[in-house]
């Protein structure tokens, strides 16, 4: 099987990753004003279990996308069930447990789609901006 060659991460890719922990950082000050601290520890909780998901998604692609042309599916599906059995299992303990507000959690989960539904907006506008000017 042939290599790929990638060098370094995608600006977008970078963009996307300080742009989850900035909104992240957002929803947690926010709540802590608003909210309680367990309401806050739970938007901190599902923000870091989905941003640091979104990292290891990343990871595990690019480096198997890079160490193959051809990669298998059953193998990049197997990176995938790992990854979602760890999700379940760490949410599995901080639900079980009662330790965060379950509304917060579902909010600190959604950073990356707020994240993603953000950029695109802002792609898109600025998108259509240059071409009304061009």
């Amino acid at each position: 099987m042939g290599k790929v060659n990638l060098t370094g991460k995608d600006p977008l890719q970078k963009r996307l990753e300080i742009t989850n922990w900035i909104i992240l950082a957002i929803l947690v000050a926010g709540s802590l004003v608003l909210r309680s601290s367990r309401f806050s520890l739970g938007i901190f909780c599902g923000g870091l279990i989905s941003v640091v998901n979104f990292h290891w998604l990343y990871r595990n692609l690019s480096s198997y996308f890079t160490k193959y042309a051809h990669p298998s599916r059953a193998a990049i599906m197997l990176l995938y069930y790992i990854r979602l059995a760890a999700t379940a299992f760490a949410l599995y303990l901080i639900i079980s447990r009662d330790l965060v507000d379950v509304i917060g959690l579902v909010i600190g989960l959604s950073v990356v789609v707020m994240n993603i539904v953000l950029t695109t907006v802002l792609t898109l506008s600025k998108k259509n901006r240059l071409e009304e000017v061009g």
